[in-house]
């Protein structure tokens, strides 16, 4: 923006000539426009001096050191905005985000937008016509990852109507746990969108190969760890943007990690987070140190003029400041908020994809194998009694290693990307001060995952299963309910906790496996989802990528579509399918496996 300096007393306007004539009056004491005043005539000359240089030299403000400017942040500086012009509807929009209109339909993108969404694509899309970048920190089940996707859809369709070709792709930075997911919900979303995932052995190490591989491609997503690991490779590519999914990855502006993210050459920038503020206020600098260079000042300034007047002094001066300055740049909303629970139904159920480790990997591969040889000779009652057993070790595997073992080696989320995804979200769940309950149905998995929990993450748990006591049953169900109790997760073996209890004061309920029949699921998820509940409720349901978990999910998900059909209260029916069939149902994908 071009801006001009004006020389005023009082809040009026002075010209050069009456400036000059006061400057050279014989005495301190004058009387101008009918006032009397004292001026000191060298802060005068000095003032005069400054304007004169700044009216040959035009002077320019970027968009964000004009944010900082009417924040407020400079007490000697007194602004005000024209109220009418095309900057006073940019200031508008930015600080009250119901002023954006929300998004058209979107041709290619193959789901429905709430409204809410509607309104973050638009504001995403608004702050980058702006030259901004922004943060996106809805709740947890708000759908960060479908707005995201639907602004990159926006943007290829924009590009094809206006005939732009060879548009730069997008690199998306995220938790290794969730890179499976995001090219997962990419392809059921957007499958129009050419994704590739940059991970594993068979990854482009090479330059030119991996310049190829961007070239065919409009989002290349990668891991966290590679971001680090092949810094130099990423970097040999301007991107039209960088995405950090789990923005607060980046915290630490001294890790290696922060320092090759900030490297990245990228024309837009965008972070994606529950916790902007996950334990102090640099955590907060550090995610506005790759948006927005330098809009913060540099760490020193920082953690002068906010981080110690506001967590030493609590200051509400500088408190008041910081979030003028940063609530521009940050889209959140939540939960609770009315217009946003008048826009969810009561139930808001998705699904998590998570990719194997090599040894999870491994261990599926040699009991697929050996099935393989056992089905040729087997028949009758052996051949079911081999599936179903065969389906069990499978599913424990996509669990965790431990749990098909039986080794009491450790239950730990390196050796299982199921569990270390499900860990980052029941602390996001803990975070926001709700509560939780976690379907399995096998007991052993119910016991490692409660004791995992309690002495591992320091939340406090209940576990029932069908050992459990009625009196001691009925204690738990009541302490867990109890409004004035601290945040809390229930872990529940499916046949002991699937039916007849009452616990409405968790609305997340995870199914860290599946049971194969949807009705019982449901029935399950309706422990929480009941006449009491005040809240939505949000359902997570775990699946293994090019795994059995998969194929499976899709059969009963296709069975539901085609008439609402319920599969069989067990697994048995898949003791119908024929050898052929049984492989090609619990084949291992190689591409769903991650270091």
């Amino acid at each position: 923006m071009e801006y001009q300096y004006e020389l005023a007393i009082n809040g009026e306007p002075v010209s050069e000539q009456e400036w000059n004539q006061l400057v050279h009056a014989k005495t301190p004491l004058v009387r101008f426009r009918g006032q009397w005043m004292e001026l000191e005539q060298d802060k005068m000359r000095q003032m005069l001096e400054f304007w004169k240089t700044q009216q040959q030299e035009n002077p320019e403000l970027s968009l964000l050191e004009f944010l900082k400017l009417t924040s407020g942040e400079d007490d000697s500086l007194e602004l005000e905005v024209n109220r009418d012009g095309t900057l006073a509807d940019m200031l508008r929009k930015l600080n009250d985000k119901s002023q954006l209109q929300p998004v058209k339909h979107l041709q290619t993108l193959q789901g429905k937008l709430r409204e809410y969404q509607q309104r973050g694509v638009s504001w995403l899309d608004y702050l980058e016509q702006l030259g901004l970048n922004g943060c996106l920190a809805d709740d947890m089940g708000l759908g960060k990852t479908i707005q995201v996707i639907a602004r990159l859809v926006q943007e290829r369709e924009r590009a094809e109507q206006n005939r732009v070709k060879n548009l730069p792709p997008t690199l998306l930075i995220v938790p290794t746990s969730v890179v499976g997911n995001w090219y997962h919900e990419i392809q059921r979303f957007a499958p129009r969108l050419r994704a590739v995932v940059h991970h594993g052995s068979q990854r482009a190490k090479e330059t030119k190969d991996f310049k190829q591989a961007c070239r065919q491609n409009d989002l290349v997503i990668t891991s966290f760890a590679l971001a680090r690991k092949d810094a130099k490779l990423l970097s040999s590519v301007n991107w039209h943007r960088v995405v950090l999914d789990e923005a607060q990855n980046i915290k630490n502006p001294k890790a290696n990690l922060t320092k090759s993210i900030l490297k990245l050459p990228a024309t837009h920038r965008l972070a994606l987070t529950g916790t902007p503020i996950e334990n102090r206020l640099l955590d907060l600098w550090s995610i506005f140190n790759f948006l927005n260079p330098g809009y913060l000042g540099n760490q020193t300034q920082f953690r002068r003029n906010f981080e110690l007047p506001i967590q030493k002094n609590n200051d509400p001066r500088p408190s008041a400041l910081l979030k003028k300055l940063v609530e521009p740049f940050i889209l959140r909303r939540v939960k609770t908020d009315q217009s946003i629970i008048k826009d969810l139904p009561d139930k808001v159920e998705q699904k998590l994809y998570c990719n194997l480790t090599k040894e999870q990997a491994s261990l599926y591969e040699a009991v697929v194998k050996d099935v393989e040889e056992q089905l040729q000779g087997a028949e009758g009652i052996h051949r079911k009694g081999l599936i179903l057993a065969t389906l069990t070790k499978l599913k424990q595997i996509c669990n965790h290693p431990m749990q098909f073992l039986q080794d009491g080696s450790e239950f730990i989320p390196e050796r299982s990307h199921k569990l270390t995804r499900f860990t980052e979200m029941v602390q996001e769940v803990i975070d926001a001060g709700e509560s939780l309950l976690i379907f399995t149905q096998f007991t052993e998995l119910a016991k490692a995952l409660e004791k995992y929990l309690r002495h591992t993450c320091h939340y406090n748990t209940y576990y029932l299963h069908g050992g459990t006591s009625r009196q001691k049953r009925e204690q738990m169900i009541k302490e867990f309910q109890d409004p004035e109790t601290e945040p809390s997760i229930f872990v529940l073996s499916l046949k002991a906790g699937g039916v007849g209890i009452t616990l409405t004061k968790a609305n997340h309920v995870f199914h860290f496996d599946r049971w194969w029949n949807p009705a019982v699921e449901d029935q399950a998820t309706d422990r929480a989802f009941r006449i009491g509940q005040q809240k939505n409720v949000f359902v997570h349901k775990f699946v293994a990528i090019g795994t059995l978990e998969e194929r499976i999910d899709e059969m009963i998900t296709d069975k539901k579509k085609l008439a609402g059909a319920i599969v069989g209260s067990d697994e048995s029916w898949l003791t119908e399918l024929d050898n052929a069939a049984f492989k090609k149902l619990i084949a291992l994908n190689k591409s769903a496996i991650l270091e």
